[in-house]
């Protein structure tokens, strides 16, 4: 399969709003020898993406500048080492950096088979989402049937890939959303209970059901005493993003007396090797439930890859319900 010399990608001309997303031609990647390239029908757009271009989030030296974490599409080149993947398979992947961009460079572990009954624009939607959760639910966090489980930001990318994969493993779930509309996607998702929480206060909520056994939590700042008020003891907080600041007045007291554990945290820093576990425990223990159709990831809207911007301000508008893609190819 030929491929050309250069590609049009989506680059951050400067630290600032949206509007900084610009299209551009960049010269074609090359494959490590352990790397597969990837011609990109869709990539996803996540918040690390806008920290990115907001300036807060600096991709790692060896990772390309442009921005995209995920996306799925065409193997069209491989490294000398790599033997599991063949040009032409189709694949959704976890990336460095690189994915708005009509070609990207990848970490051949990091690929995963696009799931029975999912188009590529699906498909785009799961690696970000799904190994975060994974990884800090189930490795990190060690959720298991019957335990509480609270998750904040319910009806974000995160949150309806955490509702259904916790429900699916037999937790009882509860999320928070800042809309009746929200919670009751939450809901139609799995979640046991959705919490308002410009209404009601969580802390309550699940105090009244015995604390929470595990807490997701991608807000920080006072939520991060709150949290740990809430859980019952021997739970498990984990911490993925801190929306509204990562410092917090904490009394440690109530780590001691209920003995928590507090952790978290980021995945693109992450080794190749580390990532490449928790790819394979998604295939072999996540892919047969989206094979099933018992989990799917949630959409909310698509735009062209020129579009980058439109994008990235609905996305900070915090009005959407699941996943954002970049139209590619």
């Amino acid at each position: 399969m030929s491929v050309p010399t250069t590609m049009q990608a989506v680059e951050i001309t400067e630290a600032g709003a949206p509007e900084v997303l610009k299209l551009c031609t960049r010269p074609m990647p090359a494959p490590k020898a352990d790397e597969i390239i990837i011609k990109v029908a869709y990539a996803g757009v996540n918040r690390p993406d806008a920290l990115q271009r907001a300036g807060k989030y600096n991709p790692p030296a060896d990772a390309s500048d442009l921005p995209g974490l995920e996306c799925a599409g065409e193997v069209v080149a491989i490294g000398a080492a790599v033997s599991n993947w063949r040009v032409g398979d189709q694949v959704c992947a976890l990336l460095p950096g690189g994915g708005y961009a009509e070609y990207v460079a990848t970490p051949a572990v990091h690929a995963l088979p696009v799931p029975k009954g999912l188009s590529l624009r699906e498909a785009a939607c799961l690696p970000e989402t799904f190994f975060t959760v994974w990884s800090n639910v189930f490795m990190r966090g060690g959720l298991q049937a019957g335990e509480r489980f609270l998750l904040h930001g319910g009806s974000s990318g995160i949150g309806t890939t955490a509702i259904q994969l916790a429900a699916a493993f037999g937790a009882r779930v509860f999320a928070t959303a800042g809309t009746d509309e929200k919670c009751a996607a939450c809901v139609d998702l799995g979640a046991e209970r959705a919490i308002n929480y410009r209404d009601e206060d969580f802390v309550e909520v699940l105090k009244a059901e015995g604390g929470a056994d595990l807490i997701l939590d991608m807000v920080g700042g006072d939520y991060i005493a709150r949290n740990v008020k809430t859980l019952a003891p021997d739970g498990r907080l984990v911490n993925i993003a801190f929306l509204t600041g990562p410092k917090a007045e904490l009394n440690f007291a109530l780590v001691m007396a209920k003995r928590l554990t507090l952790t978290g945290s980021t995945l693109r820093p992450q080794s190749v090797a580390a990532k490449a576990k928790i790819a394979q425990e998604l295939v072999t223990k996540v892919w047969p439930l989206i094979d099933a159709g018992i989990v799917a990831p949630v959409m909310h809207s698509e735009f062209a890859l020129e579009e980058a911007s439109k994008a990235h301000a609905l996305m900070e508008t915090n009005a959407h319900i699941g996943k954002i893609v970049l139209r590619v190819a």
